[in-house]
């Protein structure tokens, strides 16, 4: 029985089979099904969790060498929000929604949770 780290089963077989340069997406409640992609549903409700507490559970256990996410995020959150995810990612790249969504069904899978905030979506790419 696991007693720490990740305890979702799912969460842990989708890790286990992320590898080299393979891209995660972690979503907001709000964000589109993609049908041809693995998508593990964590939301319980508003806000919990949030993609912040995902990724600081992933962090430790995954080596990300890049991420994006929207460079609408900047515009609708303030500074102190995006230089939280700023800090957490250090390669970090903003590019227009549009061109963020066209990045997800190349994942190896999603990670939606509860999260409310606008643009809060973010693509991990393994080292």
């Amino acid at each position: 029985m696991l007693k720490s780290g990740i305890l979702n089963p799912h969460i842990n077989s989708l890790l286990a089979r992320v590898r080299h340069t393979n891209t995660l997406v972690i979503a907001d409640r709000g964000f589109p099904f993609w049908p041809q992609i693995e998508t593990i549903d964590i939301a319980l409700v508003n806000d919990i969790p949030r993609v912040l507490d995902v990724l600081h559970a992933l962090l430790p256990n995954f080596v990300v060498g890049r991420s994006w996410m929207a460079s609408e995020f900047r515009e609708h959150n303030d500074a102190s929000v995006v230089n939280g995810y700023a800090a957490l990612l250090s390669k970090l790249e903003f590019e227009p929604h549009v061109d963020f969504k066209k990045r997800v069904p190349h994942a190896i899978g999603l990670i939606r949770t509860g999260d409310t905030m606008p643009y809060g979506n973010v693509i991990l790419e393994s080292a």
